[in-house]
């Protein structure tokens, strides 16, 4: 049996076929008579439609027209809630809200034919800021502009006030951020009423938009299949808008009798129209001994989630979660809310919901640290989370947390205490123009998997079948889009079987022929679903056990010859595993309060920079990134999501700006929406620390992906403070920001 697999950097199983150009993204597919769709979308933000008018010098009797009225099903976007149409009817919510579809054959007169629809709309009064929402200015959505609330309560924090020797407020905010994956959306459907819908795309969950093409066509499942194609990139994007797409690709198709039509945005549609991380308001309020222990948070968590509820919810939770950190504090009252603006929906990103959250909080700490006298690292040592202690939700840790280790050792690596006093001293005699620096860190965790009892609502099923020669196929909907997904689960299963790790593949994701092992996101693929692979796996090798076809001891050329002997005999060999929850755990939804997570990821980050008071550009000179993630399935990998991670949350802190104008975005090109580039990104120095969890798979692993975007805001601007003086608390800090901040205190 071969053995070791996990840990080594093994070529990725998509690998040749992407860098030689034989894999197939959904541009690339191409069907017997397709047509091309396009969507009318809103020119405004809010109104009611009068009129659709059809201009003239198109051909109009040539193309597919879908409206509202044509759909079958529900008009709504199944999700958690059903409030978001496919198609507007009577009332838009947002600038670029579909109103109407169209294919044809031609994509040059489909763009002109679209150009050509006249869409009349009265307009009505639109809210486009957190503030005007929560004030009600107008009422948008529901009773009272609010998709979702929560509150999270810990000890008394009444009370806690009038024991603190100091208490310390303060106000932070973020702004939206484009996923900006390097493919667009885009999907192919063919539907029509005798065969069903089958929907190809790019996507990162195929059973969500089964679920919605269910809700739109009214069909039972086994007529509705969703496969997803080579994806590049989703970042969250790609987590529920594939359902809108999807749906109206279908929609077109179903019209035009079954003719294949295909959907693909451009840049400009893609960023204008989909959506974004949610802008966030955040206010703390923090109870402190004089030797700096934490005594009480009191934490109001606000996030825009546009016109519609889509993952607000789910995102709010997140950020609600992580909102208090991994600090040991006796009182702690966390209330948060998803407000309606007049602006597309915004839904998932890298981290949702925790990196907006863990910005606030990480400010806060510094300013605490500096109001009770202690540097940011020593008070941060004497509130540190330990195991035994308990998290603000009263989720008891278990595993042992070494936060104090991973500081020591990030600060061990950039050399932080002494280029923080010597820092201190140049800036000093810095003059005007000049260059200051600074360094600075965050210290923070994330949750791996969906939250309290959402796995075990997910029940999620993985499948592992081999045929006469041996190879193992792995049966899952968890999809590759360039973090690993192929590559770590053959690992996981190659490694439980002591197999060759090119004896193992991966199903293409087909919920015709996979079953539903949840969707990709929330830093769930390696640690819950890839658990279920190890069993799955290991259910093959207990299934020919039984059989006694395999000893306890086993070469590779045994393994080949028991697989055909099995089939042989019995048929197919098969095996599935479906998600228990590790023993113990405990979660209240009402309450809100327990076990969030199985397990967290822990990390501390550093950030060396160097501010320029003529040009007011900042620039990240250093990044270092020191992380806890259980076992390192595939070192490489692990390095490269912890990279891309923090070169996202460089943007989000510095350069990508989204700017709004009356609900729309209007810089939704790559020439004005800024983006880093790699000259623009420091060296990002990755270090693990390994500490297994135990219910992870392949001898402990952890949730990783969402991690490494939740620290680098904190960590640049706390950088920024000890290079200016000056406290920031918004991202992105453009340099008209920071232009002002500097010449206030001037």
């Amino acid at each position: 049996m071969l053995t070791e697999i996990v840990g080594k950097p093994v070529p990725r199983k998509e690998g040749r076929s992407k860098v030689t150009g034989a894999a197939r993204y959904v541009d690339d597919l191409r069907m017997p008579g397709m047509l091309y769709g396009a969507t009318v979308r809103s020119p405004v933000a809010r109104g009611r439609i009068r009129s659709v008018t059809f201009g003239e010098g198109v051909p109009w009797d040539e193309f597919v027209v879908v409206t509202a009225k044509d759909i079958p099903g529900e008009n709504a976007v199944a999700l958690i809630l059903l409030d978001q149409p496919y198609l507007a009817s009577e009332f838009v919510n947002h600038a670029e809200e579909p109103i109407l579809l169209l294919a044809h054959a031609d994509k040059q007169l489909l763009e002109r034919a679209r150009r050509a629809v006249h869409v009349d709309i009265e307009p009505l009064p639109a809210v486009f800021t957190l503030a005007d929402s929560l004030a009600r200015t107008q009422t948008i959505w529901g009773e009272d502009n609010i998709f979702k609330s929560y509150l999270v309560d810990k000890g008394n924090v009444d009370e806690v006030w009038a024991q603190a020797d100091l208490v310390v407020e303060g106000e932070y905010s973020t702004g939206a951020q484009e996923q900006l994956y390097i493919e667009t959306n885009g999907v192919i459907a063919v539907a029509n009423a005798e065969e069903g819908v089958t929907v190809w795309g790019s996507m990162q969950c195929p059973y969500y938009v089964h679920k919605a093409l269910l809700k739109l066509f009214a069909l039972p499942p086994e007529r509705v299949r969703v496969v997803q194609c080579e994806t590049g990139g989703g970042f969250g994007g790609k987590e529920e808008y594939p359902s809108m797409i999807g749906g109206h690709a279908a929609l077109l198709s179903w019209k035009a009798g079954g003719r294949p039509v295909k959907i693909i945005y451009d840049r400009a549609e893609d960023m204008v129209a989909t959506t974004k991380r949610h802008p966030s308001l955040t206010r703390h309020r923090t109870a402190v001994s004089r030797d700096g222990r934490l005594l009480g948070m009191e934490i109001e968590f606000v996030v825009d989630g546009g016109a519609y509820a889509t993952l607000s919810a789910v995102v709010l939770s997140r950020g609600t979660i992580h909102a208090a950190g991994p600090y040991n504090c006796p009182n702690v009252r966390i209330r948060s809310r998803a407000v309606a603006t007049n602006v597309p929906p915004h839904g998932a990103f890298r981290g949702f919901g925790a990196p907006q959250s863990i910005f606030a909080l990480e400010r806060q700490m510094d300013k605490v640290a500096a109001a009770v006298g202690l540097s940011p690292a020593e008070f941060r040592r004497r509130n540190f989370i330990r195991q035994g202690e308990t998290t603000a939700t009263g989720q008891v840790i278990r595993e042992p947390v070494d936060m104090a280790g991973l500081l020591d050792r990030a600060f061990e690596l950039t050399d932080y205490q002494a280029k923080r006093e010597r820092f201190a001293r140049e800036n000093a005699a810095v003059g005007a123009g000049g260059v200051k620096r600074g360094i600075g860190f965050a210290s923070f965790m994330h949750g791996a998997g969906f939250t309290g009892s959402g796995e075990d609502y997910l029940k999620s099923i993985v499948g592992a079948e081999a045929d006469a020669s041996g190879r193992v196929r792995i049966l899952a909907a968890s999809t590759e889009i360039g973090q690993g997904t192929n590559t770590i689960f053959a690992q996981i299963a190659s490694d439980a079987l002591g197999l060759n790790y090119d004896l193992v593949e991966m199903a293409q994701p087909d919920t015709g022929n996979v079953p539903d092992s949840g969707p990709t996101v929330a830093s769930r693929t390696c640690m819950i679903v890839g658990r279920l692979v190890e069993s799955a796996a290991l259910g093959l090798r207990q299934t020919l056990q039984g059989a006694g076809l395999l000893a306890d001891e086993y070469t590779e050329g045994d393994w080949r010859e028991a697989c055909r002997q099995y089939v042989e005999r019995y048929g197919a060999l098969k095996s599935f595993s479906q998600y228990k929850p590790p023993p113990g755990v405990r979660w209240d939804d009402e309450k809100y309060e327990g076990d969030a997570y199985g397990a967290f990821a822990w990390a501390v980050y550093v950030a060396e920079v160097s501010v320029d008071t003529l040009t007011y550009e900042t620039r990240v000179d250093d990044f270092v990134a020191v992380q806890e993630v259980g076992k390192v399935v595939h070192p490489i990998l692990a390095a490269g999501q912890i990279e891309g991670g923090v070169a996202q949350a460089i943007g989000f802190t510095l350069y990508e700006n989204v700017v709004w104008q009356d609900g729309r975005m209007v810089n939704n090109g790559m020439t004005n929406y800024v983006m880093p580039t790699s000259v623009d990104l420091p060296p990002i120095r990755v270090h693990f620390e390994e500490q297994p969890y135990e219910y992870g798979p392949a001898g402990g692993a952890k949730g990783i992906g969402e991690l490494p975007m939740d620290g680098g805001a904190p960590a640049i601007l706390n950088a920024i403070e000890q290079a200016t003086g000056v406290s920031f608390t918004h991202v992105p800090l453009m340099p008209e920001a920071l232009m002002r901040g500097l010449s206030e205190t001037t």
